[in-house]
């Protein structure tokens, strides 16, 4: 049971402390409302553009990484489709030191052109060396258009195109960072060894004085209901053919999500999975085949991938791997089968618990969704999963009607 308080200033920025003196360190966690999803379909790659914006220097700090080295500290950020998050580590005693750095990076960037350059050139050397130059690297870019018709799921992280980045303006980067990065759009939680008095005492210190933003009234489109069958052929200078399929899921606050989540752990958790089992040990269709999903907060997708064996032909590959799905269809799941997956999941919350790194992040996931308590309530809702919901999900997920399939052909064996 993760414990903690909960508190808000005046401008809206919530704030959470978890005390853990075992620990002589400290986790300053910032995360913002905004990912890829809230982009303008034109201007897309701006949740990520600003991951590394932040750390190109704020109004009155020139230098974001050398302060926080000199305090003992470290930092990271990834930006997802739902949420963008920066989090530092540092000893305890310096935690004003990541006060005052993310304090200033949220009352404002310093917006200097030569930032803006430099991070750019980052970003769209990024998307080059990862989606267009390395095999199958646009396998995601097409699966998720084939996949989504009108949710903002439909391009990644880094953007539907190079372009959006390379034609961002100054005003573009402005208008999107005072729209989301604002105190009222964002969770701060600070975890290990700190008391919550001293935590109030900062945060009134350092984020008090920041202006609250408009608040952002979230309306996105609804995904419809996919209503056939959809497939695309590519045919690319890749060593082997590729097969991926996806099926629509539900999201976070589906009834089925923890279900859902366990059936990828069945299907594809490692080499004791079917798939592993099956399509690489005994039928040596695959030289590797995975199955998982995004874990997204609007309804997602259900992923199986692999890689073929030289000479299996798609169709052969395609059969097997739908003869497994309808397994799970029309077979009740053995009880052991179950438990095994149960238990997998369960030693890896409790792993994942036991950073303070973690724990920071986790919690302010939680309140992002709804309430941060809910960290707590997620062991239970696997236990609660049993044979006949995970038959039911199978069902649910694997209509025919509802599969996306993308057949990436090696041009070497055309």
């Amino acid at each position: 049971m993760i414990q903690f308080d909960r508190f808000q200033l005046e401008n809206g920025l919530k704030v959470l402390v978890h005390q853990d003196l075992t620990t002589p360190m400290a986790v300053v966690n910032i995360l913002y409302n905004v990912g890829a999803k809230d982009e303008h379909p034109d201007k897309t790659g701006f949740a990520h553009l600003f991951e590394h914006l932040m750390f190109g220097g704020s109004v009155n700090i020139p230098e974001y990484d050398e302060p926080l080295q000199r305090a003992g500290g470290e930092n990271n950020a990834y930006t997802t489709n739902d949420l963008t998050n920066y989090y530092c580590q540092l000893p305890a005693e310096n935690i004003e030191t990541a006060f005052w750095l993310e304090s200033d990076r949220m009352l404002s960037l310093a917006f200097s052109p030569k930032s803006l350059e430099v991070q750019r050139k980052v970003v769209c050397e990024e998307f080059k060396e990862h989606y267009i130059n390395k095999p199958y690297g646009d396998a995601w870019h097409k699966m998720r258009t084939l996949a989504y018709t009108k949710h903002p799921y439909r391009w990644m992280t880094i953007g539907a195109s190079l372009a959006h980045v390379e034609q961002a303006t100054m005003e573009d980067v402005k208008d999107f960072f005072f729209q989301f990065y604002r105190p009222n759009n964002a969770i701060l939680v600070v975890t290990g060894n700190v008391k919550t008095d001293e935590v109030k005492l900062l945060a009134e210190k350092w984020f008090g004085p920041i202006p609250a933003g408009k608040p952002y009234q979230r309306n996105l489109p609804a995904e419809p209901k996919q209503e056939k069958n959809k497939s695309l052929d590519v045919r690319a200078d890749v060593p082997m053919d590729m097969l991926m399929m996806t099926w629509h899921m539900g999201g976070r606050f589906d009834e089925n999500y923890h279900a859902a989540d366990l059936l990828t752990e069945v299907l594809g958790g490692g080499a004791s999975s079917r798939l592993y089992e099956q399509l690489i040990k005994v039928r040596q269709l695959f030289s590797s085949i995975s199955c998982f999903h995004f874990g997204t907060i609007d309804p997602g997708l259900f992923v199986i991938t692999g890689k073929l064996v030289k000479g299996i032909s798609m169709s052969v590959a395609e059969k097997a791997v739908l003869e497994e799905v309808e397994k799970m269809k029309n077979e009740i799941l053995d009880e052991k089968e179950l438990q095994k997956v149960i238990n997998k999941t369960e030693s890896m919350i409790c792993f994942e618990d036991m950073s303070i790194m973690n724990r920071a992040q986790s919690l302010a996931f939680y309140e992002l969704i709804g309430d941060a308590a809910l960290m707590n309530e997620e062991l239970e809702k696997y236990q609660a999963v049993t044979p006949l919901k995970i038959q039911a999900t199978a069902k649910t997920i694997f209509e025919d009607n509802n599969r996306n399939t993308l057949y990436y052909y090696s041009k070497n064996m055309a």
